[in-house]
């Protein structure tokens, strides 16, 4: 279990992780949400002691990471699939960590063939693609055989198959009573892997409950409105009560009014419609509707 208390990290005037509570249970898929700039990597590295927050406690397992001896057996991570000696081959690279954790050497080939790796484990790192070092990364914090792992950014590099695979794994460690706290920008992921999400935006809580809870957060039905007459049909939609968004100048995003009343409205009015869909919820409207307002960085308007 990880258990985060009112955790704060500043670098000089600026404020990186603001207050954060939150616990990460076993037996679970934990996704990690929020957009660039949210405080997610920070977080990750005070968990694992990598970084010392300005205030507020982290532990996992009831201690401070840090303070335990041999971490690999402990706490299994996946921060930087880059962060690895090109030099050495898949096999030195994981005897060595085996050796310094006092992991049995048999634990290597294991947790190679485990992540598709046997084949290459004497080729050097230097030449693996990023899926390769991906699958390697994923190794590592295998190693140990750890009841708390965390990954940040497991699916970068890893082609459809690769992606089932980290799906199906991440699903399995939870259920042998596992914590697993999975860090991604892939919405669709998180919707098929995760089963509790924790979402941050500026360094500060904005959920921590199931996936289905949050997905209907943004559960309010849409209806996709293509017409050449956007123009004048946006005003009368508004008149309604609907919320109208712009999506491109023929096309209306809306809610607050069903699909059957805005068709009614256009042939009163005369206005041609090409299309007329009601949009369901999902996770990514859920999670775009409550971050919109947390982003660091907010593209501009191109027109």
């Amino acid at each position: 279990m990880i258990e985060v208390h009112e955790l704060t990290k500043r670098y000089g005037r600026t404020t990186a992780v603001n207050g954060l509570t939150f616990t990460v249970r076993p037996g679970h898929v934990t996704g990690f949400l929020g957009p660039n700039g949210a405080g997610k990597s920070t977080t990750l590295r005070m968990i694992l002691g990598l970084n010392a927050p300005t205030s507020g406690t982290v532990t996992v397992g009831g201690q401070v990471f840090r303070d335990r001896p041999r971490g690999l057996r402990q706490v299994g991570a996946l921060l930087d699939a880059h962060d690895v000696h090109g030099g050495r081959s898949a096999a030195a690279h994981l005897s060595a960590l085996a050796h310094s954790n006092r992991i049995p050497a048999a634990r290597v080939a294991r947790v190679l063939e485990e992540v598709g790796l046997t084949a290459a484990a004497r080729r050097r790192i230097g030449g693996f693609s990023l899926g390769m070092k991906q699958r390697l990364g994923i190794a590592t914090a295998l190693l140990g055989d750890p009841p708390v792992l965390l990954f940040d950014e497991p699916l970068n590099g890893l082609d459809p198959e690769g992606v089932l695979w980290v799906r199906g794994l991440f699903q399995r460690l939870a259920a042998e009573g596992r914590t697993v706290f999975v860090s991604s920008h892939l919405m669709s992921e998180m919707e098929n892997t995760a089963d509790h999400l924790v979402v941050i935006g500026r360094g500060e809580l904005i959920a921590d409950e199931s996936l289905a809870a949050f997905s209907a957060r943004g559960n309010r039905l849409s209806v996709t409105v293509r017409t050449p007459d956007a123009e004048r049909l946006a005003p009368l939609l508004t008149a309604e009560g609907a919320a109208v968004r712009h999506e491109d100048e023929r096309t209306l995003s809306v809610t607050g009014l069903p699909a059957d009343r805005i068709g009614e409205l256009a042939f009163q009015h005369r206005v041609l419609l090409q299309e007329l869909a009601t949009q369901a919820a999902s996770l990514e409207r859920a999670f775009m509707e409550l971050t919109a307002d947390r982003a660091e960085f907010l593209a501009g308007d191109p027109r």
